[in-house]
C-alpha cells in the first residue's frame, strides 16, 4: 500500500540516498520501524524527463546487500533460470505487465512505452529495481525480486535500520 510521504520521510530518504528527493508520489514500502525502503516516483519528472523506474529502492543497507549480490554473479544465474524455467518466465512476464499497467494508469509516457524496470520481462539487469518492485507489491508478484530479497536475507519482520548506519 502506498502511503503519503511526509517531510520526515523526505529527509530520511535524502539521508539514505545522499541527494534531495524529486517527484515523489509516495512511500511504496517501509521497514517495520517506519523508515522508507522504496519510493514511488512520477513516471515523468518535473524537468520533463521520462523516469521509467516507478519503484525506487532508497534504503542503503538493502541497496548495499543487493549490489554485493549483483557482483556475485547471481544475475547471470537468474538469467539462465529464466531461459530454462517456463513458470519463472511466465511469472516474470506477468510482473512486467503489472508494473507497466500500474505506472501507465497514473501517466502514459510514450518514451517508456513497454519498458518497465530491472530488465523485465526477458533480462535480469538490476536487482535493486526488481527487489523494490517486490517490496512495493508484496511477495509473489515479482519472482526475481523475491529471490533477491531471500538471497540477501531480508526479513520483513525485522528492522534493517538499527545498527545499519541509520
Amino acid at each position: 500500500m502506498i502511503t503519503e510521504a511526509t517531510e520526515a520521510d523526505l529527509e530520511v530518504m535524502q539521508a539514505q540516498l545522499g541527494r534531495s528527493m524529486r517527484d515523489v508520489l509516495g512511500i511504496a514500502a517501509r521497514c517495520v520501524c517506519g523508515n522508507p525502503l522504496v519510493v514511488q516516483t512520477k513516471p515523468r519528472l518535473a524537468s520533463g524527463e521520462p523516469f521509467p523506474t516507478f519503484y525506487y529502492l532508497t534504503h542503503p543497507w538493502l541497496s548495499s546487500r543487493l549490489s554485493t549480490l549483483e557482483a556475485s554473479g547471481l544475475m547471470a544465474q537468474l538469467q539462465q533460470r529464466l531461459a530454462l524455467e517456463p513458470e519463472l518466465q511466465a511469472a516474470y512476464l506477468k510482473a512486467h505487465e503489472s508494473y507497466l499497467a500500474e505506472r501507465e494508469a497514473l501517466l502514459e509516457v510514450p518514451e517508456t512505452e513497454g519498458i518497465s524496470a530491472g530488465g523485465m520481462p526477458t533480462r535480469v539487469k538490476c536487482l535493486h529495481a526488481l527487489a523494490a518492485h517486490s517490496l512495493a507489491k508484496g511477495p509473489g508478484v515479482n519472482p526475481i525480486g523475491d529471490i533477491a530479497l531471500i538471497e540477501v536475507g531480508f526479513d520483513p519482520e525485522a528492522c534493517i535500520c538499527k545498527g545499519n548506519g541509520e
